[in-house]
């Protein structure tokens, strides 16, 4: 059952691999088998991160890429493939916010977070589609929303309805690519425990939010192993279109 999941042979790059969640992807992705490309704009800490994962065993490239940019994005590609050969998985994980009031929000700070989180996984999803049907490959893309594309919070907007957008794309992608083998899925995770909101979940303001998650935990970054691997596998063959929500049954929690 084990060879159903595995990526021996393939070789997947993450966005956003400098840390938290798109860090964690890359350390199960090579567990799993496949040489990893880490892309991200700082360049230092995916030297780190590809240090650690060679020295066990993962074949990993560090590769400084601007997922806004379509230039960075094509030369990215051509880099990697040049690297490890062609990209079979494309995990599209960079993303920011901005916490502001909606009355708050600068026009140049919209444009950023959608430039990121929407612009950035069309044209990284778009290079890695093109790449594939040029050399006739299947393959497999996996954009990271979140349950925030699917309900709302305050003083998120865009981030919102960047990865509202998102899940939308999943779609339409997904349906454009299934003739040529190219499977285009999301997962859409819940409040996840990271470095960067340990801090608050610590509060009482945090601690509210948790007592509102119907397992009362926060998800750690493990949670979303099962999802990441069985989308970027051919376990998940005949899945394309699809968004997987992890987050503890936040969704189904009342109003």
């Amino acid at each position: 059952m084990s060879d159903l999941f595995s990526l021996a042979g393939k070789t997947a790059l993450v966005t956003g691999a400098s840390g938290g969640l798109g860090a964690h992807f890359c350390r199960t992705l090579g567990k799993a088998g496949a040489a990893v490309v880490l892309a991200g704009r700082r360049i230092e800490p995916l030297q780190r991160l590809a240090d650690e994962l060679r020295e066990s065993g993962v074949a990993a490239h560090p590769l400084s890429l601007d997922v806004t940019d379509p230039e960075s994005v094509r030369a990215g590609f051509e880099q990697a493939q040049t690297l490890c050969g062609p990209i079979d998985i494309a995990i599209c994980n960079a993303g920011i916010t901005v916490t502001k009031d909606a009355l708050a929000l600068a026009s140049s700070e919209w444009d950023q977070v959608l430039d990121v989180n929407l612009k950035g996984c069309w044209l990284v999803a778009s290079e890695a589609a093109r790449r594939l049907i040029a050399a006739g490959r299947p393959g497999s893309i996996i954009n990271v929303s979140s349950i925030l594309g699917h309900r709302v919070a305050g003083k998120v907007l865009p981030y919102t309805v960047s990865k509202a957008g998102l899940e939308q794309m999943t779609r339409a992608l997904g349906l454009e690519w299934a003739r040529h083998g190219i499977r285009v899925n999301a997962i859409a995770p819940g409040y996840v425990e990271t470095d960067l909101n340990r801090e608050f979940f610590a509060s009482e303001a945090g601690a509210a939010m948790i007592r509102r998650i119907p397992q009362r935990r926060l998800g750690r970054a493990s949670d979303l192993d099962g999802a990441l691997l069985l989308l970027a596998s051919d376990a998940s063959a005949y899945m394309t279109g699809s968004s997987i929500v992890v987050d503890g049954g936040h969704l189904q929690s009342t109003l």
